[in-house]
């Protein structure tokens, strides 16, 4: 396409991540959240928006060659919220000549019962979230079928990385590492378990954007190799230089959290993925696109380094 702006619906971490990645390759980027702030590079515009309303979104993708779509309601809003959202995204892009790459996590699949997770399984989610994930890829498939807009989807699963706060392997973790406190993980941390390093997850979206042969399909992203939970968790010690300590959140506990956290009685429906081995299969997107994931070493020393300089308040 002749103009090559490139527009980010989210400033959360994947929408930083993909703008990262975007800049990295000299791209014009447009991030858009509804307060029109965000911390940005110079030369990044931030663009005051509102993802719910098509006529906003068409406005703020005028021109644009790509739209990736980042944003997400709150994490016990999704059922009600998140539906109408990536609905409105989705209308305001089409007619617009842009191609939509949508972030997404694996919650659609369910409970694979430890089999290899790869594009091709059957959506069997019984939780809320996964059903909501199910119903939004399916729309987002059907809309790219029809020939209403070019849509790739990326899907990742539980996220680390730089600015990658609010996940599972976020600031409850890597500061308490730093501190010489261990880390916790969730269910039987000996199982292996597939962690999307948030700076692959950003490049592999990126390359969405760019391939016409990524489209009308979905693609999980490249990862570091899998390990169990235990073994990441006490080589994130190792690099860090403090003892490998490695502790276990259950389901009873986070019932019991859940009476007055409503995130973690959220992630009870979830509960399975740390129950089984979890361990995503991204054999298409490498050799479709020639990416690997980043060493998990590699990426366990840039996320220490990135909290080591910005301290969690």
């Amino acid at each position: 396409m002749d103009n090559d702006l490139h527009v980010i619906f989210g400033t959360g971490p994947l929408g930083k991540a993909v703008m990262r990645a975007l800049v990295a390759r000299g791209r014009p980027v447009r991030l858009v959240n509804r307060s029109g702030q965000a911390d940005v590079p110079a030369g990044v515009e931030v663009a005051a928006g509102e993802a719910y309303d098509p006529a906003s979104v068409r406005r703020l993708v005028q021109g644009a060659a790509t739209v990736y779509q980042c944003a997400q309601p709150e994490y016990t809003e999704w059922e009600e919220k998140f539906p109408p959202l990536q609905a409105a995204i989705i209308e305001g892009v089409a007619g617009s000549g842009a191609r939509l790459v949508i972030g997404e996590n694996l919650y659609m699949y369910g409970d694979t019962d430890g089999k290899p997770i790869t594009e091709d399984l059957p959506f069997r989610a019984a939780g809320k979230k996964g059903r909501t994930r199910a119903q939004m890829a399916e729309a987002a498939l059907e809309a790219h079928r029809s020939g209403r807009l070019p849509v790739a989807i990326g899907r990742a699963s539980d996220f680390f990385g730089p600015e990658a706060l609010g996940s599972v392997t976020g600031e409850r973790l890597f500061p308490a590492i730093l501190a010489g406190k261990g880390g916790q993980g969730y269910g039987n941390v000996d199982l292996p378990h597939t962690y999307t390093y948030i700076e692959d997850f950003g490049k592999a979206m990126a390359v969405l954007g760019e391939r016409p042969e990524a489209l009308g399909q979905a693609w999980h992203v490249p990862n570091p190799e899998t390990v169990s939970t235990r073994r990441f968790i006490e080589l994130a010690c190792q690099l860090a230089g403090q003892p490998p300590r490695v502790s276990s959140l259950g389901k009873t506990m986070l019932r019991i959290g859940g009476l007055f956290i409503p995130e973690a009685r959220e992630m009870l429906e979830m509960a399975y993925e740390f129950e089984k081995p979890f361990v995503v299969d991204s054999t298409k997107f490498e050799r479709t696109f020639g990416m690997k994931g980043t060493p998990l070493r590699e990426a366990l020393t840039a996320t220490l380094d990135w909290y080591r300089q910005h301290p969690v308040k």
